[in-house]
This record gives C-alpha cells, sequence and structure tokens, in this order.
C-alpha cells in the first residue's frame, strides 16, 4: 500500500505583521455569503468571511460596509463604487493579525484562537528580501579594503 505524507495540521497564524495575497473567492450571491481566501508569502492560510445579507433577505450594512473598506484597500482605490468579488483575486493587502481568544462554547475547559485582521493598509505584493553586494573576488592580498588602499 502507498504511504501518505502527513502535515503539520492546522494551526492559527501568529499575531504580527504580514502581507497577505487574495487567492480565491467564493460568493454565494443567493445567500449573501462572500469567502475571501488570503496566503501570506510563506503560505500560511486565512479566510475572512462576509455575510452580506441577513437572514430576512435584507442588506447587512454593517458587514457591507466592512467588505467595502476590504476591497477598497485591496484594490487600493477608494473611490471605486461597484466590484465584481472575482476582481479581487491576484491583489495584495498587509494587516496586523490579532488574536481573539474565548471559551470553547462545546467545553468550558478549553478556549479557541481565532485570528483577526486589523489595520488593513494596501500592498504591492510579498516584499523581496534585501540583497547583499557579493563580496570581490579579484583581491591581489585577500583583503579588498586595502587593495583600495595600496592601489
Amino acid at each position: 500500500m502507498g504511504k501518505i505524507s502527513l502535515s503539520e495540521g492546522f494551526s492559527v497564524i501568529p499575531e504580527g505583521t504580514y502581507v497577505f495575497k487574495i487567492v480565491k473567492v467564493d460568493y454565494k450571491e443567493a445567500y449573501g455569503k462572500l469567502e475571501i481566501t488570503m496566503k501570506t508569502a510563506k503560505g500560511q492560510q486565512h479566510t475572512e468571511r462576509f455575510s452580506l445579507l441577513k437572514p430576512d433577505g435584507s442588506s447587512n450594512e454593517g458587514a457591507l460596509n466592512a467588505f467595502s473598506y476590504f476591497a477598497k484597500t485591496a484594490l487600493n482605490d477608494y473611490g471605486v463604487e461597484e466590484i465584481d468579488p472575482q476582481d479581487l483575486v491576484g491583489h495584495f493587502m498587509e494587516c496586523d493579525v490579532e488574536h481573539d481568544v474565548v471559551p470553547s462554547t462545546k467545553d468550558p475547559k478549553k478556549t479557541l484562537t481565532f485570528a483577526r485582521l486589523s489595520d488593513k493598509r494596501p500592498s504591492e505584493g510579498f516584499a523581496e528580501p534585501a540583497q547583499k553586494p557579493a563580496p570581490s573576488t579579484a583581491s591581489k592580498s585577500g583583503y579588498p579594503d586595502i587593495d583600495a588602499l595600496l592601489g
């Protein structure tokens, strides 16, 4: 029988500042349910969920306001008035991840930790690591600084 490599399992993204890329949008218009899947440069995943309709079918203004700010920030366009949620795929956003720790409803002795995104900011993409200049290999003495002085 074949073997299956096991993963580390699910883990909550640690608190801190991250750049996220929007990789998937799932919008069920009939129910007003919107899920936006985002990933960090290291592949850590976070999903933002918006319930744009109330159970009675009316508009959920609070969720619509939250999504509007989210979308305008991701697009870095605060003048946009309408959007197809799929247009967000491929855009980046920098956010601070904070944890909400709450008691479990199933077992009061346990707690659950949820990641919450705060202070959302536009981002152009994942930051590239700073490149250090390669050391000079064309040195007469083996000490480039001395060679520069000696000419």
